[in-house]
C-alpha cells in the first residue's frame, strides 16, 4: 500500500469543505469512462488525500461492469474503499492512453546546436545571428505585403538586407542582393541565320518633296524641333504624307487625331523609313503613335507568325502604368487588321500572361523585370523580333533597369530597328543610346526636360503644411468644373488623409498608391476615365504615362522630389497639344531651394513668377548667387563660353550659361549688344558638337572638326559630310547641310562599312518594295 499526493489546481486538494448536491440519498461515486470525460470532475471528497491504492483491487475493480455498485461509504476507511474506482485515478487514466495512442514526436534537427549553455556562446555571433533571423523575417513579410510600384519594392529589398548577408571564412559579409532580376546572357547572333526583312516604307508625297532646304527649316523652327544625323528626312504635314493605308487613316480618325503633333511630324517620316531614331520630347506630346503606327506597318510587311513564334514588336516600359497605357493605344491601331497585342507586366497572373504569349502575338508591351521572367520561362522567343521600342528610358535607369533592358536588346538580332523615346537625356541614356543604336538621326522637341508650354502653372506659397488643405477645399470645385483634377502628394498616409477628407465633404474622389494590388488599381483608373470619379490622388506611382484627356487641373499637394519629376507630374495635363491644361504646386517657406530650381523651369517655359516665389527662392543661397552673378558679380572666363556669368546656373537654364554677355555691365560696349536667343543658339551650337562628335563617321582629321558659325575653326574643317544635319539650332543650320558636296573617298568607304550587316539604314533599300512571298495584305497602300 502506497499513499500519493496530488498538488493539481483545481481538484481541490487539502481543502477543508466540500460541494453539497443536496441530494436525498449519501452520494456516490460513479464511474466514468475516459473517452466521456471533459475536464475536471465536478464533485470532490474530504479523503481525496488519504486514499489507499492498491495495485491488485484497482485492476479487479476494471474488470466489473460500470453500471454496478461499487461500494458505498465507510466512515471508518474500511475495506470498501479499495473496491472503488477513484474519479482522479480514473482521469489520469484516460490521460495516459491519450498520451499513448498519439504519435511519438519528432525529434528536433541540432537541438544541441540550438540549446547551447551560456557559457558556450559567442556574444558577437549571436547578435549577427538574430539580425539574420530578423531580416528574414522582414523578408517573408514583404514577400506577403503586396507591394506593387517599383519604388515600394526596392524600399522593401533594402529593409530586408540584413537577412540577406552571408559571411565567409574570415567574417567578412557577403552581400547576396535577392531582389535583383538576373539578366540573361546574350545570343551569339553570328551563329543564326535570320531571314531578311523591310525597314525602308517611306516615300515623299509631291508636296513634301517639292520643299526646299529653306522652308524645312523654317517649318523645324516654327515647330521648334532640332534634328541632327545623316539624310534626316523632311517633316510632313498631315497624317496623309505618310501613305498610311486606309484601314489606319480610318483608325487614325477614329481616335480623334486630326492632325499630327509636333513630335510626330517629324519622328514618323523617320521611324517608316527604316531608321534608328533617339526621341526626346516633354511628356504628353504623343510618342506613343509615333511608334505605334509605323510598327503596324512593319509587323503587316512580314510574314504570318508560325506555332512558337513571336513577336516582332516589342516595347519596353518602366512600370505598369505607362505599359498598360501602351497596350490600350496599341490595341486600337492593331484591332484594323487583327494584330494580336500581349501585355507583360507585373501585379497580374503570370500563368495567364505565359499561356497568352505561348498563343502567340505580334506585338508585347513589358515592363524590363517580367519580359525577362518570361523569357526564362520560354513563353516566347525573340527570333522574329526586329522592331524594338524603349519608352522612358532615362525612368527605366532610374528604377534599376540598366542590366534588364542590355539583356533584352542582347536577345533580339543587331539588324534591328530600334527606337529610344526619352523626356531627358541623362549621361547613362546617351551611353546606352551610342551602343545599341546604328546610325541613328536625333529630334528633340524643345529643350531637354522642359516643362510643356501649353500647360498654364500657377505657384502658391503657403506658410505651412497645415495650409494646403484648407487651400485645396476653396479652388477644388472650381478646377472640377473645368474636368477631372489629378491630385500628387508625396506620402500614401497623406494621399488617404486627402481622400478621407474630400470624400466627407462629398467630393467623388479615389486614391491611387501601391498599396493598392493591380486590381484595384486599374479599376480605379477606369472609374476615373469614365467619369465616376472626378478626383483622383495619387502618389508618383501614377506620374508617368496616364493618357487621361479628361484631366484638365493637376496639383502639387507636395513638392515632387526633383524637377524631372515636376514635369513628368504636370505633364498629365495638356496631353497631344491641349492648352487649356492647367499645374497648381503648393510650396511651404521652408522649401527655397526647390523653389529656385522651380523659378529657372518657369521662366524656361515662358511663365510667370510671382514675387512671393521669387521672394523664397532669393533665400536659397546657390540661387542668389546665381542671380547675383548674371548681374555682373560672375568671374570672367569662368562660364562654358569663356565670358563672364558664373557658371552653368541651376540645371543650365536661365541664369550663368557663361556666354560672356552682361546686358548691366558698365564696360559694355556701345554698340547693339546681342539678343539673348541668339546667345542661348550659340551655346546650343556648342554643346550640339559634342553629341555629333559620337555619331559623326571617323575621318583621319578629325581632330581638325569645326561646327557652328565660328570662322577662325574654317582653315581646319575637314572635308564636308555628306547629308549631314546639324542640331545646333531649333530646325538645324541650313548652311551646313551638304547635299551637293563632293564626299571624300575614304569617308564614304568608312560610311559604307559602318553598318555591321552590309545595308546602311541611311539608304533605301533594294528591296524596298512588296516581298516576294507576301501571306496577307500589307498595310501599307502603294
Amino acid at each position: 500500500m502506497s499513499k500519493r499526493k496530488f498538488g493539481f489546481e483545481g481538484f481541490g486538494i487539502n481543502r477543508q469543505s466540500t460541494y453539497s448536491f443536496e441530494r436525498p440519498q449519501a452520494p456516490q461515486r460513479l464511474y466514468i469512462p475516459p473517452s466521456a470525460r471533459h475536464g475536471h470532475d465536478h464533485y470532490e471528497d474530504t479523503d481525496i488525500d488519504n486514499i489507499d491504492y492498491d495495485d491488485n483491487n484497482s485492476n479487479n475493480n476494471n474488470n466489473k461492469d460500470d453500471d454496478d455498485d461499487y461500494g458505498s461509504n465507510n466512515n471508518n476507511g474500511g475495506g470498501n474503499d479499495e473496491d472503488e474506482i477513484d474519479p482522479l485515478d480514473a482521469f489520469m487514466e484516460g490521460i495516459h492512453e491519450e498520451m499513448r495512442a498519439a504519435p511519438p514526436p519528432k525529434p528536433k534537427e541540432k537541438a544541441e546546436d540550438r540549446y547551447r549553455d551560456d557559457e558556450d556562446d559567442d556574444p558577437m555571433e549571436s547578435f549577427l545571428m538574430a539580425k539574420k533571423d530578423l531580416g528574414l523575417t522582414l523578408a517573408s513579410d514583404a514577400l506577403h505585403a503586396g507591394y506593387d510600384s517599383d519604388e515600394e519594392v526596392y524600399a522593401a529589398a533594402k529593409a530586408v538586407d540584413a537577412g540577406m548577408i552571408e559571411y565567409d571564412s574570415d567574417d567578412n559579409p557577403i552581400v547576396i542582393d535577392k531582389k535583383k532580376i538576373e539578366p540573361i546572357p546574350a545570343l551569339d547572333h553570328s551563329s543564326i541565320d535570320y531571314e531578311p526583312f523591310t525597314k525602308d516604307f517611306y516615300e515623299e508625297t509631291p508636296s513634301i518633296s517639292g520643299m526646299s532646304e529653306q522652308d524645312v527649316s523654317e517649318y523645324r523652327k516654327s515647330l521648334a524641333i532640332r534634328v541632327s544625323g545623316f539624310d534626316v528626312p523632311k517633316p510632313i504635314k498631315a497624317f496623309e504624307d505618310c501613305g498610311f493605308s486606309s484601314q489606319i487613316m480610318n483608325a487614325i480618325k477614329k481616335q480623334g487625331y486630326e492632325k499630327p503633333t509636333t513630335i510626330q511630324c517629324q519622328a514618323l517620316p523617320v521611324v517608316l523609313s527604316g531608321r534608328d531614331i533617339i526621341g526626346i520630347a516633354k511628356t504628353g506630346s504623343g510618342k506613343t503613335a509615333s511608334f505605334v503606327l509605323p510598327m503596324i506597318v512593319h509587323i503587316m510587311d512580314q510574314p504570318e507568325l508560325q506555332k512558337e513564334e513571336g513577336p516582332i514588336g516589342v516595347i519596353c516600359a518602366p512600370t505598369r502604368e505607362l505599359a498598360h497605357q501602351i497596350f490600350l493605344e496599341a490595341k486600337k491601331f492593331a484591332k484594323a487588321y487583327g494584330v494580336r497585342v500581349s501585355a507583360v507586366y507585373g501585379g497580374m497572373s503570370k500563368l495567364e500572361q505565359f499561356k497568352e504569349l505561348k498563343a502567340g502575338c505580334e506585338i508585347v508591351v513589358a515592363t524590363p523585370g517580367r519580359l525577362i521572367d518570361m523569357l526564362k520561362m520560354k513563353a516566347l522567343t525573340m527570333m522574329r523580333a526586329t522592331y524594338l521600342v524603349l519608352d522612358e528610358a532615362d525612368r527605366m535607369f532610374d528604377l534599376g533597369f540598366e542590366p534588364q533592358v542590355r539583356s533584352i536588346v542582347g536577345q533580339i538580332r543587331p539588324d534591328r530597328q530600334t527606337l529610344l523615346f526619352s523626356a531627358t537625356m541623362p549621361c547613362k541614356v546617351e551611353k546606352l543610346a551610342r551602343e545599341i543604336l546604328s546610325d541613328p538621326i536625333r529630334v528633340t522637341v524643345g529643350e531637354v526636360g522642359m516643362a510643356n508650354e501649353d500647360i498654364t502653372q500657377v505657384v502658391h506659397v503657403t506658410p505651412s503644411d497645415s495650409e494646403k488643405l484648407p487651400w485645396l477645399l476653396e479652388k477644388l470645385p472650381e478646377m472640377i468644373d473645368q474636368g477631372d483634377t489629378l491630385v500628387f502628394a508625396s506620402k500614401k498616409a497623406t494621399v488617404d488623409e486627402i481622400e478621407s477628407q474630400l470624400a466627407q465633404r462629398g467630393f467623388k474622389v479615389a486614391a491611387l498608391h501601391g498599396d493598392k494590388d493591380q486590381a484595384s488599381r486599374m479599376d480605379i483608373l477606369q472609374k476615373f476615365k469614365s467619369g465616376l470619379y472626378h478626383v483622383l490622388i495619387a502618389t508618383d506611382v501614377a506620374a508617368r504615362g496616364l493618357d487621361i484627356k479628361s484631366i484638365k487641373s493637376v496639383v502639387n499637394f507636395d513638392i515632387a522630389k526633383d524637377m524631372d519629376m515636376h514635369v513628368h507630374r504636370i505633364g498629365r495635363t495638356g496631353r497631344a497639344g491641349d492648352k487649356d491644361g492647367v499645374a497648381y504646386t503648393l510650396i511651404t517657406l521652408k522649401e527655397a531651394r526647390f523653389a529656385g530650381e522651380l523659378v529657372n523651369s518657369l521662366v524656361a517655359a515662358g511663365q510667370n513668377v510671382s514675387v512671393e516665389l521669387m521672394d523664397l527662392a532669393m533665400k536659397d543661397g546657390r540661387f542668389r548667387s546665381k542671380r547675383d552673378a548674371r548681374k555682373g558679380g560672375g568671374k570672367k572666363g569662368k562660364g562654358r563660353g569663356g565670358g563672364g556669368g558664373g557658371g552653368r546656373g541651376v540645371r543650365g537654364v536661365d541664369f550663368g550659361l557663361g556666354i560672356g554677355y552682361n546686358p548691366e555691365s558698365n564696360n559694355a560696349p556701345s554698340t547693339t549688344a546681342p539678343s539673348r536667343s541668339a546667345a542661348v543658339n550659340s551655346l546650343r551650337t556648342g554643346m550640339m558638337s559634342q553629341f555629333k562628335s559620337n555619331f559623326v563617321a571617323a575621318s583621319s582629321n578629325s581632330q581638325n572638326q569645326g561646327f557652328g558659325n565660328n570662322t577662325s575653326m574654317t582653315a581646319n574643317k575637314r572635308t564636308a559630310l555628306p547629308g549631314f544635319v546639324s542640331g545646333g539650332s531649333i530646325g538645324g543650320d541650313i548652311n551646313t547641310y551638304q547635299s551637293t558636296a563632293s564626299p571624300n573617298p575614304a569617308t564614304s568607304a568608312v560610311i559604307s562599312t559602318s553598318q555591321g550587316y552590309g545595308v546602311n539604314p541611311g539608304q533605301k533599300s533594294t528591296n524596298s518594295s512588296k516581298p516576294k512571298e507576301r501571306r496577307r495584305p500589307s498595310g501599307w497602300d502603294r
